[in-house]
């Protein structure tokens, strides 16, 4: 009787340690998975979704769906995702903007962009461009840097609004340079790039997915590119940091999922994700839209999730930009 008294309560115990891994494997379990996408279709953030979806579909044997929920500057959709529960059946494919940012640009913010997510992994690079119109007598970014100092208050940069990457960009750049721009804001990216083009503004700092065709059609002057080092698409197009000491500005794409995710559940994530950015359909699709896939551990991801919370939180606080 001793004995069975003992094996009870380690059988009771054995089983509470198997839970999570039995629940782990069961995954996924005749239940379709969403992928929020917190921005319109079409975008490349939607792009990349979807054929993530696409893939994750057919490694998982189980149907992955995109679900589009913007608004907000991508609090509505992410949101979502935040107060979801963290079984792995609600997923996020977020931007740098909505985790790093909004928290210091939104008073009311619904969620905390670091710690209300579990990061499954970093999924690319948005090869941010700086372009000028062609009409002006520029060609490098010390160039411009001349041209606008001798001209200041009279040229203005385009954004889709206060808080974006393109304002960000810009604010950044005006930072760095002692420059001073005008600031014109647009509903969205696409009018800026056509404001540009039509020299009514005559800078933007923005994808190259949007600016790479006016380049191509000698409309727009690529002039540099924001991250901190050469794109591998354009390896002859220097960094802006090149000619401003310390300037940077990268944009990622990250997959998300709720806080408090089975770690087990969000490693078969990461590497199933990661081997899908290695397929060569995949790259390629993602390189003609100017988008540079990464590889990365959830570990290593968060490490980039906070290090950029707290630049551009710090960026943003000091210049003093708030959206209502």
């Amino acid at each position: 009787m001793n004995i069975m008294k003992w094996k009870l309560p380690i059988t009771i115990l054995f089983g509470f340690l198997l839970a999570p891994s039995l629940a782990c494997a069961k995954w996924p379990d005749e239940k379709p998975i969403t992928i929020i996408v917190p921005w319109a279709p079409g975008g490349s953030t939607d792009i990349l979704a979807r054929l993530l979806s696409e893939k994750l579909t057919k490694a998982l044997g189980q149907s992955v769906i995109v679900e589009n929920r913007s608004g907000a500057s991508g609090n509505i959709g992410s949101q979502i995702v935040a107060k979801a529960k963290p079984d792995g059946y609600t997923l996020l494919v977020g931007s740098m903007s909505t985790h790093t940012m909004n928290q210091a640009l939104y008073k009311n913010m619904p969620f905390d962009g670091v710690k209300d997510f579990t990061p499954i992994a970093e999924l690319a690079l948005v090869t941010n461009t700086m372009v000028v119109n062609a009409s002006l007598p520029v060609n490098t970014v010390a160039d411009f840097i001349k041209y606008a100092k001798a001209r200041p208050g009279q040229l203005a940069f385009a954004s889709a609004g206060i808080g974006s990457t393109n304002y960000l960009s810009a604010a950044l750049f005006d930072k760095g340079t002692g420059i001073k721009m005008t600031h014109i804001p647009y509903r969205g990216g696409a009018p800026a790039v056509l404001d540009t083009v039509a020299n009514r503004t005559q800078v933007l700092f923005s994808a190259a997915t949007q600016t790479l065709p006016y380049v191509k059609a000698g409309k727009l002057k690529l002039l540099a590119v924001t991250e901190g080092k050469r794109s591998t698409l354009f390896p002859d197009v220097p960094t802006v940091g090149e000619t401003v000491p310390g300037y940077e500005l990268a944009v990622w794409y990250g997959f998300f999922g709720p806080k408090g995710m089975d770690p087990a559940l969000v490693a078969r994530l990461n590497k199933t994700t990661n081997q899908i950015l290695e397929q060569p359909s995949v790259v390629k699709a993602m390189n003609n839209i100017g988008v540079v896939l990464v590889h990365s551990s959830p570990q290593q991801f968060a490490q980039t999730l906070a290090h950029d919370a707290d630049k551009y939180g710090k960026l943003i606080r000091e210049l003093g930009i708030t959206v209502e």
